[in-house]
């Protein structure tokens, strides 16, 4: 049976509720018949403990829901307690107060009683769920049994206190008891003093002891693994000891020991993968067990110096200032709009997501236009070390992932020596030459670069000396190359391929002005407010001293065009007068020009078609002739052509072929007269399919005695049924036109999409004439008297002198 307090009745035993002063506990639970000591700062609960002491000792003890809270509220505190007697006060010479209470019996707050010193509150008896004898005596041994197998592994806990223990009869005293010589969670505690159910509280209380049993079992097992790594660590620090005073005694250097020890701290303070710090922890036992002077201890420590040398989670700061990114571009580099607008856009992504694998491009382009200073451009405006590789004439696959430690003299890869030099794991990364590896018996490089260059397999690139994973993909990859069929395809597949078309004669003379000029003025010893070239002068060196797709000829002419000066001014001893490189002075300081600037035909002609060509270094002027002659109907094609060419040719005789009587043309042309197809320059290989309305133009200008315009360019791929096909070059092909003086150019009509890239002060020069049909090119090229027709529907001009010919 429960025994019922006393504390709440009257004389007559009925019940009655009481007012008492409140003390709110921090980190605290006070169960009945617990003592407990407190020691108590604020100063309403000095008042409350003070107003105690002066009437009966009694004062309610209940805990806070928050122990941060320094000026609880009426919401703060829990609304079940403990009534404890204060047995002692004691006064700290800091104004704080020691108590010693004994909680006596639980209760619950009805209401707060105003009090303006300190809370106090009026309760009434908390009333428990009585449980019958048997489950009260099942539940008591059980606690008691848990109890005492507890105390064994806890040797805080007296035997006196046990035996206190199993002599309380009571269920609600022993399980109060109890629960305060556990240190269960606060929370643990507040629930167990409130639990109304006996049955409940004692089930709950010895769920918490069984808890508390095991955490305090896991808690010995770790001293335990603890202590016997701490005797190993002292045996293995006693016997070292004793081996470097064997040592000493002998006169053996320690300078071993001390290196290894450096080594140890090496490895301890470098960040790196799970997997290479377990492996370097692996070779570095391996290494204290070996002998200096032995060849594999040179072999194992050189592999471990790679391995903390690398810049595993080292990065540089990328920068998010995409302003500031696209000034640096445009210093740097004139034109180059595409990649410029890649590298803008990839930045903005990246200021956007923080982490975003570093993309791949491959700058494709003729030499000298920029692809590799444009790489080092890109290093700049994003912040980012650069790191450049070149595989011109890389045949082994082992240049890329290393070789296996097994061999002598086994180093990493170039790609892992690369980043070593680096310092960091982010840097701009230029495979330069990339189309220009060879394979032979010992591998294909490029077949390893497919891993290195795979966005989705790059994140762990096993290198073969290291043979750990490595993270490539915070890496900037970008690769140069001159022709894009020479790189493998799978290999063009990971890259984003941006072709670099060569620089036009504008772009060329404002990165002379604005870049090339001030360069070679300040490297050859003179003063840019001495020395200037004029707009004609560096078109001439263009037009006549330099043929390429890039600037590089272009700079070299300018230097040399500098050092005469300089050498004229320091001759002269006069190096503050002032310079001025013009068109005819460029002839003085190069000699005679070294190149044929295209230019129109001064006068119409017959069988004389001006076609325009790609060229590596740009657009050309490509002259088509054709003359007739009496035969047996042979074609002849001559001017170094390609099979390409040669086709196009024989399908622009069978169209003319096919269209011979509506244009006036004898239908048996064929079969009375040889056709000669002459492409000058002879010396130059040519082909492709562009040049088939040209040399169309061409035959029907011949055979018909009609002149073709001098002052109209043309280009485009003649099907036989005279269909005008695409071609590619377009915006070179025009610039060389208007370069030319022409006035007028032909072009496929399906080439509309690329007009826009053609700038604005050469399209306003130059009248574009988008064509469909072959019978559209004729009409536009070929000399018309006014009113006069080129197609005619009867028969062909010759048919009808032959008709009126006597007969023989």
């Amino acid at each position: 049976m429960i025994n019922i307090p006393k504390i709440f009745k009257n004389d007559d035993d009925s019940s009655q509720n009481l007012i008492l002063p409140l003390l709110p506990l921090r980190d605290i639970v006070v169960f009945p018949h617990m003592v407990a000591p407190l020691f108590v700062g604020r100063t309403k609960s000095i008042s409350a403990l003070s107003d105690a002491m002066s009437k009966d000792k009694n004062i309610f003890l209940t805990t806070q829901s928050r122990a941060g809270i320094d000026n609880p509220g009426e919401k703060d505190v829990s609304t079940v307690g403990t009534v404890g007697n204060v047995l002692q006060l004691l006064k700290l010479p800091d104004g704080t107060v020691k108590a010693l209470v004994e909680g006596k019996v639980r209760a619950n707050i009805v209401r707060f009683v105003s009090s303006s010193d300190f809370f106090q509150v009026e309760l009434e008896e908390f009333q428990e769920e009585d449980v019958s004898l048997s489950e009260s005596e099942a539940l008591k041994r059980a606690i008691i049994k848990s109890f005492e197998k507890y105390s064994k592994t806890n040797k805080n806990i007296s035997k006196e206190i046990i035996t206190n223990i199993t002599g309380i009869f009571d269920p609600s005293k022993l399980a109060d008891t109890v629960a305060a010589h556990f240190s269960f969670k606060i929370s643990d505690k507040q629930k167990l003093l409130e639990i109304v159910s006996l049955k409940e509280r004692l089930t709950f209380l010895l769920k918490l002891i069984g808890a508390e049993i095991e955490i305090f079992n896991v808690e010995q097992r770790i001293k335990g693994r603890v202590k016997n790594q701490m005797e190993k660590t002292q045996k293995n620090y006693y016997l070292n000891e004793q081996m470097r005073a064997i040592k000493k005694e002998m006169g053996a250097d320690d300078g071993q020991g001390d290196e290894l020890k450096e080594l140890e701290k090496k490895i301890r303070r470098k960040r790196m993968s799970k997997e290479a710090a377990s492996k370097v922890r692996q070779e570095f036992k391996k290494l204290k067990m070996m002998t200096p002077m032995s060849a594999e201890a040179t072999v194992v420590r050189n592999y471990i110096d790679w391995i903390i040398s690398l810049p595993w989670f080292d990065k540089s700061r990328i920068n998010e200032d995409i302003v500031r990114a696209e000034e640096i571009l445009n210093e740097d580099h004139y034109g180059l709009e595409k990649p410029k607008e890649r590298i803008l856009e990839y930045l903005a992504v990246q200021v956007l997501i923080k982490k975003i694998r570093g993309p791949i491009l491959c700058l494709v382009g003729p030499p000298g236009v920029g692809k590799t200073s444009l790489a080092k451009s890109i290093a700049r405006a994003t912040g980012r070390k650069f790191v450049r590789l070149s595989l011109g004439g890389v045949r082994d696959e082992a240049e890329i992932r290393g070789h296996r430690r097994t061999y002598i003299g086994a180093m990493p890869g170039k790609i892992i020596q690369s980043l070593k030099k680096a310092g960091v794991n982010n840097p701009v990364f230029c495979l330069d030459e990339v189309d220009k590896m060879s394979m032979d018996f010992r591998g294909d490089p490029s077949a390893a670069l497919l891993e290195v260059l795979d966005p989705e397999q790059n994140n762990s690139f096993n290198d073969h000396y290291l043979d750990i994973d490595y993270d490539l993909s915070d890496i900037l990859f970008v690769t140069t190359a001159n022709t894009l069929p020479d790189i493998p395809l799978p290999l063009q597949d990971r890259m984003e391929i941006i072709k670099l078309a060569g620089y036009t004669e504008i772009e060329k003379y404002h990165i002379g002005e604005e870049f090339l000029v001030p360069k070679q003025i300040k490297m050859n010893g003179l003063q840019e407010k001495n020395m200037a070239f004029s707009k004609n002068s560096l078109l001439t060196i263009i037009r006549l001293y330099t043929r390429e797709a890039g600037v590089r000829n272009l700079e070299r002419e300018i230097a040399s065009i500098c050092r005469k000066i300089a050498r004229e001014a320091v001759q002269n001893n006069d190096r503050d007068k002032n310079y001025h490189t013009t068109s005819k002075s460029v002839q003085k300081h190069l000699g005679p020009p070294r190149f044929r600037f295209g230019r129109a035909e001064e006068e119409d002609q017959v069988g004389l078609v001006t076609g325009l060509a790609w060229t590596q270094v740009g657009g050309e002027l490509l002259s088509v002739e054709t003359v007739i002659m009496p035969g047996k109907g042979d074609l002849n094609i001559t001017g170094k052509l390609g099979d390409v060419m040669k086709e196009s040719a024989r399908a622009a005789v069978s169209y003319v072929r096919s269209r011979s009587g509506s244009l006036g043309i004898d239908r048996q042309f064929y079969n009375k007269c040889d056709i000669h197809i002459h492409v000058p320059e002879g010396a130059i290989p040519k082909d492709g399919p562009s040049a088939g309305i040209s040399m169309c133009t061409s035959i029907v200008s011949a055979l018909t005695g009609r002149p073709v315009l001098k002052d109209v360019a043309m280009t485009g791929e003649i099907t036989l049924r005279g269909r005008v096909l695409p071609i590619g070059g377009l915006k070179e092909k025009i610039l060389a036109a208007h370069r030319g003086e022409m006035k007028k150019v032909l072009v496929p009509k399906e080439n509309q999409k690329d007009l826009k890239d053609i700038p604005t002060s050469i399209s306003k020069n130059v009248e574009i004439v988008l064509v469909e049909k072959m019978d559209e090119v004729l009409t536009q090229s070929l000399v018309l008297k006014e009113g006069e027709s080129l197609f005619k529907e009867g028969g062909s001009r010759l048919e009808n002198v032959l008709g009126n010919l006597p007969a023989s």
